[in-house]
């Protein structure tokens, strides 16, 4: 029995605006600035705000590398003709794959006046799951157009 050929796959990842080069020049720059400042308070005696300045440094460095971390997250959305896939993946790894039949899948979308579509989701056989939720507004736009066309593309050839 051969394979159903695939009318759509796209690969959903978070946007991170800061490269990895960036990511180590900012903590170089950062912890820099930290540092001069620590010396000279903890010289001046004012050594409660050197070790203040330390804990800036920290976590900035925690919630940068907690940033990262959720980058890693990813969602693979695949149609053909006999299946809908989405698969999520978790920054740990995890992975948590939803089945739909695309004659069956609704897509759904929740548009706000102002921003554009905020939140997508697909719908069927009594299950629902949502796509791309950490998308920007642009990229949404932009899935929700291509995917509502496989799907449509998919439902109306027999």
């Amino acid at each position: 029995m051969s394979e159903d050929p695939t009318v759509f796959a796209a690969e959903l990842t978070p946007y991170r605006s800061l490269g990895r080069q960036g990511f180590h020049v900012l903590l170089a720059l950062s912890g820099g600035v930290c540092l001069i400042y620590g010396v000279f308070f903890m010289v001046t005696g004012a050594w409660p705000i050197g070790f203040f300045l330390g804990l800036d440094f920290l976590g900035l460095y925690i919630a940068l590398r907690l940033s990262y971390r959720s980058g890693r997250a990813k969602e693979e959305v695949t149609v053909s003709r006999t299946n809908l896939s989405i698969r999520k993946v978790s920054p740990a790894g995890r992975v948590v794959e939803h089945r739909f039949n695309p004659f069956w899948a609704r897509f759904g979308v929740n548009r706000h006046e102002e921003f554009g579509i905020t939140s997508m989701y697909v719908t069927g056989e009594g299950r629902s799951t949502d796509v791309g939720s950490f998308l920007n507004p642009d990229d949404r736009e932009s899935f929700a157009k291509a995917f509502r066309g496989a799907l449509a593309t998919v439902t109306q050839r027999l």
